[in-house]
């Protein structure tokens, strides 16, 4: 693709990327065909594509975001399919993400709409608050229709999106060392998160056992929180940055002290954020060659068991499993083996999901603002997934989870529990209903 920068304009690191990016397109059109917005609407301004082309207007000429920039982008989920699609290698994240940023300094958002979207900055990044939000959730549930028009559809969809069982209890997990059985192997630094402690706090102490039961010593560092992503993704530069600088400090900290083997992540929408520290921070002279230290270590937990000898405790070929490939394990980290490998090792059934390269609509926040497109999506993904007539659905990302279990009377959990399960732990919550047939299998 041709661009026009000016020679001012391509002093501008971010600008210069951006060029970079939108020279490699070829204009092929490949990606339109697995672009789940396009599927669906059939719009070329709605495919990656079409985006592109919008992008490199307001870009080129420097203009604020329009109303039809902001529509398109706002559409785009990320889910990064176009980039596993794409022969020429374009960089469409670092594209669409620097849209978004620019979209947040020049345009002007209805008033609901920028007050919805402070809100999720305010309360989701943070544990306690997202708590609390819950409490309220719950409460005004019943109430969800009554918001179900125009610009508080958000609302509508937050609510319905609310777990209907009680919010996990605080629990301290920061500044704590989880030590290995037997003979130590390892140390990881575990990232604890900001949305899983309070809606899955079960996938986290089911990672730490899998990880002590097989000598790996597990450090959860004070200072930790939120690694940027629902931040960046909303084109929140400056907070992502901020969340993202703390938790290299703290990971640097350990890292310089009895030192890191790998930091493990067991939220894969995070770990494309983390793994892309590198990038985020390559202009900070303070920051640019710990973030890419921390970047180098950065693995999904399926990846780092990927090379551990994982071996079953139990016979648990009877449970038919579905597995649901996050957009951003398949499509993101580019882990599409890994978690399938582990599972078939442990003796799990394992029942691929048709149309898995398609996003279920989840999308960090995308579920909330944008929830007629990401409605169809999830009744798309929970079609298919019932073909195969699976007794439960694992997955490796904790939006994905929630966004398929809203749609589904199957039980939807994180991959790692049943590892866990598998290897020694106990049987997932959500399997409970079922234990005495599993144990029957056992």
């Amino acid at each position: 693709m041709q661009t026009s920068f000016t020679l001012a304009q391509l002093m501008d690191p971010q600008i210069k990327e951006a060029d970079k990016i939108l020279r490699a397109c070829v204009h092929c059109g490949f990606c339109t065909a697995t672009c789940p917005t396009y599927v669906l609407l059939g719009d070329e301004l709605d495919s990656p594509r079409g985006r592109i082309y919008l992008i490199k207007e307001m870009l080129e000429h420097d203009r604020p975001a329009s109303r039809e920039v902001v529509t398109h982008v706002d559409r785009c989920l990320s889910c990064l399919s176009c980039m596993t699609t794409c022969p020429a290698g374009v960089h469409y994240m670092h594209l669409v993400d620097h849209a978004r940023a620019h979209i947040t300094e020049t345009y002007k958002r209805p008033p609901i709409d920028r007050a919805i979207r402070a809100l999720l900055a305010a309360v989701l990044p943070y544990p306690s608050r997202f708590r609390f939000a819950l409490v309220a959730g719950m409460v005004a549930r019943p109430f969800a229709a009554l918001f179900d028009i125009g610009p508080l559809k958000p609302l509508a969809a937050m609510l319905r999106l609310a777990p209907s069982g009680r919010a996990a209890p605080p629990a301290e997990r920061l500044g704590k060392v989880y030590p290995a059985e037997g003979v130590k192997r390892g140390r990881v630094a575990l990232l604890m998160g900001c949305v899983n402690p309070v809606l899955a706090p079960a996938t986290i102490d089911a990672t730490i056992r899998v990880l002590n039961r097989h000598g790996v010593e597990v450090v959860a560092p004070a200072g930790e929180g939120c690694c940027g992503s629902l931040m960046h993704h909303m084109g929140r530069e400056h907070e992502a940055l901020a969340q993202a600088r703390a938790n290299i400090d703290a990971w640097t900290a350990e890292i310089e002290g009895e030192g890191l083997d790998a930091i493990v992540i067991n939220v894969s929408g995070c770990g494309v954020t983390i793994k892309d520290y590198g990038f985020m921070f390559r202009n900070d002279p303070a920051y640019a060659a710990k973030a890419a230290r921390v970047s180098a270590l950065a693995q999904d937990i399926s990846e780092y068991l990927a090379l551990k000898q994982v071996a079953p405790s139990r016979d648990v070929s009877a449970l038919r499993v579905a597995y649901h490939a996050a957009c951003s394990l398949q499509h993101g980290q580019k882990l599409t083996r890994e978690p399938k490998d582990l599972l078939s090792r442990l003796g799990f059934t394992l029942r691929d999901v048709p149309e898995s390269h398609l996003c279920c609509g989840s999308a960090g926040t995308y579920n909330i603002l944008q929830p007629d497109i990401a409605t169809r999506l999830r009744e798309r993904k929970v079609a298919n997934i019932r073909t195969v007539k699976p007794d439960v659905i694992a997955a490796g990302n904790i939006g994905c989870i929630t966004q398929i279990a809203a749609g589904i009377d199957v039980p939807v959990i994180h991959t790692i529990e049943l590892v866990d399960w598998a290897t020694g732990g106990p049987v997932p919550e959500a399997l409970k209903d079922r234990e005495e047939a599993l144990q029957n299998g056992a």
